[in-house]
């Protein structure tokens, strides 16, 4: 059985930082492209970063661009979202997506291109 558990998630001061972590069980993530979203109360889910699965291209909204980064570790089964420079306006439930097509490049336009998804972990971006 698929499981995917976000953990990471927090209070945090504008300015700060917090690391987000994808972990899969039941389910190898080398193979294929995971992506970020979040979602703020009111407001559609929106891709905000991913990362290809043969190449490690990364992707980045430009909402995050430049603060974020998307990163794998294939021997833990883990994919990070390092977040920097928090903004109140990053306040959301993040959660973590898979693509369950091989070899997949990826992309943050649509939810609709990934089949399996966590639960989702809260940030909280405030002072």
């Amino acid at each position: 059985q698929v499981q995917i558990v976000e953990s990471g998630g927090g209070l945090v001061q504008p300015g700060g930082s917090l690391r987000l972590s994808c972990l899969a069980s039941g389910f190898s993530l080398d193979y294929h492209a995971i992506a970020w979203f979040r979602q703020a109360p009111g407001k559609e889910r929106e891709g905000i970063s991913c990362i290809s699965s043969s190449t490690g291209v990364t992707v980045h909204a430009d909402s995050v661009k430049g603060r974020f980064t998307i990163s794998r570790d294939n021997s833990k089964n883990i994919v990070n979202l390092q977040m920097n420079s928090l903004k109140p306006e990053d306040t959301a439930v993040y959660y973590c997506a898979v693509d369950r097509g091989y070899g997949s490049s990826c992309s943050v336009v649509s939810m609709f291109d990934y089949d399996y998804w966590g639960q989702g972990t809260q940030v909280t971006v405030s002072s």
